[in-house]
C-alpha cells in the first residue's frame, strides 16, 4: 500500500505541473482577445492609411473564439488541479479517472500523464485505497503476499486439522 501512496503522491504533483502548463498555454489567445476588443472599441487604429477599418463583427468573432479557448483551457487546468488534490487524498475515484482521460488530449505531457494515471488507478489495491479514503483497509484474498507464513496452510481447502 505504501508504494501505491507514493505513486499517487507523484501523480498528484505531476497533475499540478501539467495544470500550470495548461493554464499558461491557455493564456496565448489573450492577444487575439485584445485585438478583438481593439477592433470594436477603436476600429480606426486597426486601419492603415487610406483603408477602411475592419467590421465590428470580426472583432466580436475574435473575442468569442479567444474567450472560449481561454475559458476551456483555464477550466481544464482547474479541474486537473482538483484531480491532483483528490489523488493525494484518495477521494473521488471516478472524477480522477475522467480527468485522466481528458488530460490525454493535451499532447505530449498530458497524454503521458493520463496513461500513467489510468494504469495506476485500475490497480485493485489503489481502488481499495479510494474506497477507504486512503486508510489501509482489510486485506483481501487477491493480494499476493500472505500476512503470516501459516496463511498458506489456512488458505488452502483444508487447514492443519483437516477442516474446511
Amino acid at each position: 500500500m505504501n508504494q501505491d501512496m507514493q505513486h499517487l503522491k507523484l501523480l498528484s504533483i505531476f497533475h499540478y505541473v501539467v495544470a500550470v502548463l495548461m493554464a499558461l498555454i491557455a493564456c496565448f489567445p489573450i492577444i487575439h482577445f485584445v485585438v478583438g476588443v481593439m477592433m470594436i472599441v477603436s476600429p480606426n487604429t486597426m486601419a492603415g492609411k487610406g483603408s477602411t477599418p475592419p467590421p465590428a463583427e470580426l472583432g466580436w468573432l475574435f473575442i468569442f473564439i479567444a474567450g472560449g479557448i481561454i475559458f476551456v483551457g483555464w477550466t481544464g487546468a482547474i479541474c486537473l488541479m482538483l484531480a491532483g488534490w483528490f489523488l493525494r487524498r484518495c477521494k473521488h475515484y471516478l472524477f480522477c479517472m475522467v480527468m485522466a482521460g481528458f488530460v490525454c488530449l493535451f499532447n505530449p505531457f498530458g497524454t503521458i500523464l493520463g496513461i500513467f494515471t489510468i494504469i495506476i488507478l485500475i490497480r485493485p489495491s489503489v481502488k481499495r485505497l479510494f474506497e477507504t479514503g486512503g486508510l489501509p483497509g482489510e486485506r483481501d484474498e487477491e493480494e499476493d503476499e500472505p500476512r503470516f507464513p501459516d496463511d498458506y496452510i489456512i488458505q488452502g481447502p483444508y487447514n492443519i486439522r483437516g477442516e474446511r
